[in-house]
């Protein structure tokens, strides 16, 4: 059961991965706030056919879910309003930097001591988005950074919070009443700071489409199952190879450059993966 949540985690990088351009496409617009809020919406109207109507979990599971959503809403919020003001590559390392946080998180907040071998893999996935968002030629601090540095911290949240709950409750419900607690905040954030422009979401219907379906929809919610069985810091790691994906997917399909030393961080991340799975698999 392990292996198969560990790939299904590695299934969902795939699609945040490349998502990626989807959501720096949409960042570049004037919608922020509409563009989640609708797209998280959509990802629960899909699950709404699997997951039924009737809530069968009790009332904490509905404050974990509420909290899950506010975790979303605000990391989802700070990624794609710091797209807005520093790079792909900037905003791409500091959302890695999740990986680091998680373990560390666990450590301070509720003291749960990981692995030797999870901190090897946390450095050398760390090393791997450095040299893949840098490119091996330094960082430069921009006015968004700031944004994306505190979205990672919430997007540890968010996995720790899964990696403790996801286990006591049914995951399609579970991921619905998250996604419609991110929708709700978002459009409620979005009307009065953003006017209801709904025709600016009209250039990003195809960015929304995608993500709402297939990164909230789907992704989301194989992150809610596979975590059942993932220790969070573990599942941080797989879930890096988002980065490996988002650059591979960015030279394949828009034919951006791919240099040596970004090739060198995909392999750092990959090894970090590989020691996570090899830990697991001596358990």
């Amino acid at each position: 059961m392990r292996l198969k949540a560990d790939l299904l985690l590695l299934f969902a990088a795939v699609i945040w991965g490349t998502a990626f351009v989807a959501q720096r496409t949409a960042a570049l617009q004037n919608s922020l706030f509409l563009f989640n809020g609708v797209r998280f919406l959509l990802g629960a109207l899909v699950l709404l056919p699997f997951s039924g109507l009737r809530w069968k979990a009790g009332g904490r599971a509905w404050g974990v879910a509420c909290a899950a959503g506010l975790l979303l809403f605000t990391a989802g919020t700070l990624q794609q309003l710091g797209m807005r003001f520093t790079t792909a590559g900037n905003a791409g390392f500091l959302t890695s930097l999740y990986v680091i946080l998680v373990p560390v998180l666990l450590l301070l907040i509720w003291r749960q001591r990981p692995a030797g071998q999870t901190w090897a893999a946390v450095c050398l996935a760390a090393a791997g988005a450095y040299l893949l968002g840098t490119n091996g030629e330094g960082f430069v601090f921009r006015p968004g950074d700031a944004l994306e540095l505190a979205g990672a911290v919430f997007w540890a949240l968010h996995v720790i919070v899964l990696g403790k709950y996801a286990s006591r409750v049914d995951a399609g419900q579970f991921a619905a009443a998250q996604f419609a607690v991110c929708a709700l905040l978002s459009l409620l954030v979005g009307w009065p700071v953003e006017g209801g422009d709904w025709g600016g979401l009209q250039p990003v219907l195809i960015p929304i489409l995608y993500t709402g379906v297939l990164s909230v929809g789907l992704g989301y919610t194989i992150q809610v199952w596979a975590q059942r069985h993932t220790p969070p810091a573990d599942a941080a790691l797989i879930m890096s190879l988002e980065a490996v994906v988002a650059v591979v997917s960015g030279w394949l399909l828009l034919q951006e450059a791919l240099e040596k030393v970004q090739i060198l961080g995909c392999l750092l991340i990959l090894m970090g993966v590989f020691i996570v799975q090899f830990k697991s698999a001596k358990m």
